[in-house]
Parts: C-alpha cells; structure tokens; sequence
C-alpha cells in the first residue's frame, strides 16, 4: 500500500524555504528509509536540492509508438510533457491536480493520465494533443494500464479496494471490487489483468471479459511487476526477500528466483526471453533466463537503480539510476555495461522509442523530464 505522509524537503545546502505538502510513497518507499535508518523523508531526499511535490511512480512516462509521442507527468505543475520524436516538437498540456502515471492507446492513440489529487483521469488526444474529457474516478487514483485491443483502461485507487474500468470508446467509468491493488499490468493476448498490493499476499488476476478474479499466493512485500506477452509468464518482484516470483501459465503457486538486495522494477525481452530485474539495495540488475528459470549474471549500475526499460529490437537495457543522476545502458548479447549517460535530476522512470532511438525519463525536479538521443550506442536489429 500507500500512505499520504507530510514532508519538508529542503531545497539546498542554504536552506531556502522549504514546503510541507502530502505526498504520496509506497510502502517500499517507507522500507527503505527504515532499513537505512533514516526517520524523515527530508533526511532521505536531502541531497536531491529542488522539492518534488509529487508521486514516485514507475508510471510516470509512457511512449506510444502508433504516434511517436511520449508523455512525462510534471505533477507539481499538473502538466504532462509531450514530446514528439518524429517532430523533435515539445509542449505542456494542462491535465488535473498531481498527474502522476500515464497509459496509451495505441488504437485511436489517446494518452489517460491519473490525477492523483483531484481524482479524475485526463484523455488526451492522440493528434491535437488537448484534453478532451476530465473523467472522475474516484480519490487518489495511483496505477494506470490499457488495453487497446479490448478498449479498456484499468486505474487502481490508494485506500480503495476497487479498480475503475474506463471505456475508452465511451468514457464510461465503473469500478469493480478486487480488494486493494496498488501496480497494475495488462496482458492484451489472454485479456487479463493483473494488480498486486505491496500488503495484500497475492498476485490477483481478472478475466476482463468476464470480470472474474483468480488469486495467486506471492507473500506480501511485492512492488514491480512485469509479464512476457510471448510465454504469458508473470514476473513480481519482492523487495523485502531479495527475489522475483514468477507465475507460470496453469500453475497454481509462484517459483522463486534469488534477486539481489530490494529488487524494485522489472522488464522483459521477450525475444530472448531474458527478465531483468533492478535491485535498488545492491545498485546491480540480475538477469534471469526465463527458460531456465534461473538467475546468470548480476550487473553493476549507477547508485540507487530504480527503473528499466527495454529495447528488445536491439538488445539494449536502460537502468535508471536516482541517486547517480544517470542511466547506465547494458548490452543485451554481453550482459555487460555500454555506457552512462547524464539522465538529469534523480530519474525515476523510463520509456524507449526504439524507432527513433530516443530514451524518455521521468525526473525528480523542476524540468521533471530529459530526452536523451540513444541512436549513436545502438546494435544491429535483431
């Protein structure tokens, strides 16, 4: 789960005005600062500078290769930044209060953005670029999926034990009892939704036509979740026990793989059915090899990894590194480091366009965005 907690986060060594405003962590979040000891996210956040008055989501940009746009939430401002890779063109749209996770649909290419102050969802059009409906949700919204081929989109509301299902056809919004789900994720092919709670114990699966849950026992402590859309495996990551539980098709019960310290995030090439998990304790990414079930190389990152994104085209994974300010870039083929690149102020969250060539991140400070041209560091297609 997540708490709304009140926070100063001092803005530099000279101690400017600092702001005292809700904001909204995981529990993982909380874990963190306790297992190193620190009693106030000011003393976590201090050496960030500028205050962040939003939401750590791994969410918070999404990439939608029907139009070669990528959209990053500004959630201070309420604002989502829309980069154009075909036009190299940006602007600011004005969506609700605190936008904090956004989903694509790639059919009639619109972007959804969960508000989490206001409780409502902006749809954004996909050619204008301007908000054509505020859809209200319900209070702190906080995941959001899609389902383009279904033309649905899923968003999970904090202290809630409903998912809201949009029509994105209609704009109908209706809610469904599931208990309380915090990460949300979509498989298109089998039409399931998956939504695990870093409290609740399970992985809770919903057949979207017939609105039926299956549960699937994890344990608790679970934050990151990723699936294959070639094996329709189920990847979660448990940060408090250093492992990644994987649910295979037909299988009533979770196997176990050895991750690293507070595994947090997780991608898939499904080409190589390779999973790659980032460990945010041990500044490392394990790889796993999805056919053999198990964990065969550990790599080294920048400090405090947080988030990864895939180019399964040519094999590249980018790490987000919060505390370097960077993103460190692995060779797929090597299972080796390529380079770092400057990412701007403690990235977080991450979107490719592997056409272009263009890394999307999501950042922790006033810009709350940085493009980065990844073309130069590019291998052969596979």
């Amino acid at each position: 789960m997540k708490y709304l907690i009140n926070s100063e986060i001092g803005t530099g060594p000279n101690k400017p005005q600092s702001k005292s405003t809700p904001l909204i962590l995981s529990l993982f979040a909380l874990a963190l600062l306790a297992r190193c000891g620190q009693t106030s996210l000011a003393q976590s956040h201090k050496n960030i500078g500028e205050p962040h008055l939003g939401l750590i989501n791994p969410q918070a940009v999404a990439f939608n290769p029907g139009t070669g746009k990528a959209y990053t939430v500004d959630t201070d401002a309420g604002e989502v930044v829309i980069v154009n890779d075909a036009t190299n063109s940006i602007i600011r749209v004005k969506v609700g209060v605190g936008p904090v996770s956004i989903a694509v649909n790639t059919r009639d290419g619109r972007a959804y953005v969960a508000n989490a102050g206001d409780g409502t969802v902006s749809v954004i059009d996909g050619k204008s670029d301007a908000v054509d409906a505020t859809l209200p949700v319900g209070a702190h919204p906080y995941s959001i999926a899609s389902d383009s081929g279904a033309g649905k989109i899923y968003v999970s509301r904090t202290y809630s034990d409903q998912l809201m299902v949009i029509d994105a056809t209609t704009n109908l919004v209706s809610g469904v009892k599931t208990g309380s789900p915090d990460l949300l994720a979509v498989n298109p092919r089998t039409q399931t939704v998956y939504m695990i709670g870093y409290e609740g114990g399970d992985l809770r699966a919903m057949n979207e036509a017939s609105q039926l849950l299956s549960n699937y026992p994890i344990g608790i402590h679970a934050w990151g979740i990723a699936i294959n859309p070639d094996t329709n495996a189920v990847y979660i990551a448990r940060p408090g026990n250093a492992e990644i539980a994987v649910i295979d098709p037909g299988s009533p019960s979770p196997r176990m793989i050895p991750a690293e310290q507070i595994p947090c995030a997780l991608a898939i090439n499904p080409h190589t059915n390779t999973i790659f998990a980032v460990n945010y304790g041990s500044s490392t990414v394990t790889v796993i090899d999805g056919a053999k079930g198990l964990a065969i190389s550990q790599i080294p990152t920048g400090l405090r990894p947080e988030a990864i994104a895939v180019d399964a085209e040519h094999n590249l994974i980018y790490v987000a590194n919060t505390k370097s300010n960077s993103v460190t870039v692995i060779d797929g083929d090597t299972d080796t480091v390529l380079a770092s690149l400057e990412a701007g102020h403690a990235p977080y969250a991450l979107a490719v366009d592997t056409s272009a060539g263009k890394l999307h991140v999501a950042n922790l400070d006033r810009t709350a965005y940085t493009t980065i041209d990844v073309s130069r560091i590019r291998q052969p297609a596979h």
